[in-house]
């Protein structure tokens, strides 16, 4: 497995774990954390035993957005990892979710700061789960930037444009109960505890049929800007092939002979 100074991998059975690693800048993104997590994005796509993908932040946050420092002149760690940005001019978007989206299904397990270009990548997640302190928002319009991690354009598809807009317009913090009742996330679970309820989530990703996951997956963000009946017609063609499947015909057997099916990507 992969991983940097910045970004930790780990297997937890059939998903990998990625952790956002430099909890002394409230895990703030770096150099070596934007190669780390396009690396664990390609390793979980590469790996077919690999079936989900949870998301997370080590020391009590998440992510804290850009490095200022680093933006305002002062430099970014990790420069041995500047080939590979010179090699792959977009490598920071596609480590941030805005130019990649994995396969796998990706949970965000979140605690503390979600904000800026946390609060963006976010939006590149599946699932989210995160701790009752948790805060979320959008600070850049309060420092004169322009949230250019893709907020402009999926926030508004993700909740209502009432309160996408606001929280776009304000730069204002939002709590993990106010970010669930706009719909930015799924759960909110008491603090520590985010890794675990994601990770309960993945296990039951993991015991669906994989075919069926990810070609569900596909096809919810293909169609989402389609007409529906150019949507239904997409979900058709995606669809149908997976009832071809060896994994298919297993989980009919399991199901009739009241056991859990064993799946092979087939």
């Amino acid at each position: 497995m992969g991983g940097t100074e910045h970004l930790t991998v780990q297997r937890e059975g059939a998903t990998l774990v990625l952790t956002l690693n430099r909890p002394q800048a409230r895990n703030a993104l770096s150099l070596p954390m934007l190669v780390g997590l396009y690396d664990g994005w390609l390793e979980a796509d590469a790996d077919d035993s690999v079936r989900s993908i949870v998301l997370t932040g080590a020391g009590g946050s998440f992510c804290s957005g850009m490095d200022l420092k680093a933006l305002a002149g002062n430099g970014m760690a990790g420069e041995e990892y500047r080939d590979r940005l010179k090699a792959d001019p977009d490598l920071h978007w596609k480590a941030m979710l805005r130019h990649h989206r994995p396969r796998k299904p990706v949970i965000a397990a979140v605690e503390g700061y979600c904000v800026a270009g946390g609060t963006e990548m976010l939006q590149g997640t599946d699932i989210r789960v995160a701790g009752e302190s948790a805060t979320f928002g959008l600070f850049e319009v309060r420092r004169g930037l322009f949230p250019i991690g893709g907020s402009t354009v999926r926030l508004p598809r993700q909740i209502p444009r009432t309160h996408a807009l606001e929280m776009l317009l304000t730069g204002r913090p939002y709590s993990a109960r106010e970010a669930a009742a706009i719909g930015l996330i799924g759960h909110v679970v008491p603090d520590g505890t985010a890794l675990d309820r994601a990770l309960e989530i993945a296990e039951r990703i993991n015991a669906c049929g994989p075919l069926a996951v990810e070609a569900v997956k596909v096809s919810v963000y293909e169609t989402a800007e389609m007409t529906e009946s150019d949507g239904l017609a997409a979900e058709l063609t995606r669809g149908w092939p997976v009832f071809d499947t060896a994994d298919a015909k297993e989980g009919a057997r399991a199901f009739a002979e009241k056991r859990p099916p064993v799946y092979k990507r087939a």
